[in-house]
């Protein structure tokens, strides 16, 4: 079983590198693109353009380089019309070698503000409007593990989501995303879990895990419909629901080998169906689960809680 995105999200999963893609619908206010690499040992340079075109050669609105050659830096520019802008430097590696690290940027009116593992990093102006933005490109030597441009431009005049045919009947995904959220999380689902509805969560096990919990709740009454229940120290997914006062029976089977590991990430996509809840990690089907609450609109609240860090929540 194949995942389709949800219009309004946009994952890539081990991409390869040169990687680009086009991000649908242009670069509009509201959106982020989440990055998660590694850049092994012997790197000596990386670089992520968000560019007017695919080609080289194309006008650069944002480039980010990292480099690596004892004066370790970052350095922030533009390019247009074949000519780089004025450079802007900063003296800090935070793209340590050899170490998974993920790479946030955030678009607003006046600039991308660029985060790393979670602590902000960067503010970089815009230089050239960001409706010319249509592409987005990582080179060097760099490892992809995911990337995801996440957000429709919400609030812009005329802003419009483009979709694939697949793509078609499923509910778009406005967000904005939570991004970096403290946990214990909760969070109202705006018009229930109704059918083809997707919420997305992504995150990094503790590295002293034990468990964690993900909770699909009935506000008024306190029922929870679909309880999901990494066990990291049993190697457990268990699945239940507490309806009506009681705990039905668990789930264990998996489609998979266990998906989650003291200090990975995990990217954990849950779809309502008309029969059950569909659930994808890092892109690949894990397990179904069959509904055992009639009525899905009524699942209005996300609860996650335990030995997890939060990176997005996204519906």
């Amino acid at each position: 079983m194949s995942f389709v995105p949800a219009p309004g999200y946009q994952p890539a999963y081990n991409p390869p590198v040169p990687f680009t893609t086009m991000i649908a619908g242009g670069l509009r206010v509201g959106m982020s693109v989440y990055i998660q690499a590694v850049a092994p040992s012997s790197a000596n340079r990386f670089a992520v353009n968000f560019s007017t075109g695919q080609y080289e050669g194309s006008d650069v609105a944002f480039h980010l380089n990292a480099r690596y050659d004892g004066r370790d830096r970052t350095v922030f520019n533009s390019s247009e019309g074949g000519t780089w802008g004025t450079e802007e430097m900063k003296k800090e590696m935070p793209f340590k070698l050899g170490k998974v690290f993920w790479l946030l940027y955030e678009i607003t009116p006046n600039n991308y503000l660029v985060s790393v593992n979670g602590s902000p990093f960067y503010e970089f102006a815009h230089r050239l409007p960001m409706e010319r933005v249509q592409w987005l490109q990582v080179t060097g030597d760099i490892t992809l593990q995911s990337v995801c441009i996440i957000g429709c431009g919400q609030g812009v005049k005329g802003a419009s989501l483009q979709m694939s045919a697949p793509q078609s009947g499923l509910p778009p995904m406005l967000g904005p995303p939570a991004l970096n959220p403290s946990v214990p999380y909760t969070a109202a689902i705006r018009g229930g879990m109704i059918p083809k509805r997707t919420v997305v969560i992504k995150g990094i096990v503790n590295s002293n895990a034990k468990n964690f919990g993900i909770n699909f709740k009935v506000s008024f009454s306190g029922e929870i419909p679909f309880h999901i229940n990494p066990r990291i120290n049993k190697s457990a997914l268990i699945r239940n629901s507490f309806v009506n006062g009681t705990w039905g029976t668990e789930d264990k089977e998996l489609a998979t080998k266990f998906p989650f590991k003291q200090g990975d990430f995990f990217d954990l996509s849950i779809r309502s169906g008309v029969q059950n809840f569909k659930v994808f990690i890092n892109g690949s089907h894990c397990f179904n689960f069959e509904h055992r609450y009639p009525n899905l609109q009524n699942i209005d609240t996300l609860e996650v809680n335990g030995d997890v860090k939060l990176c997005y929540v996204h519906f």
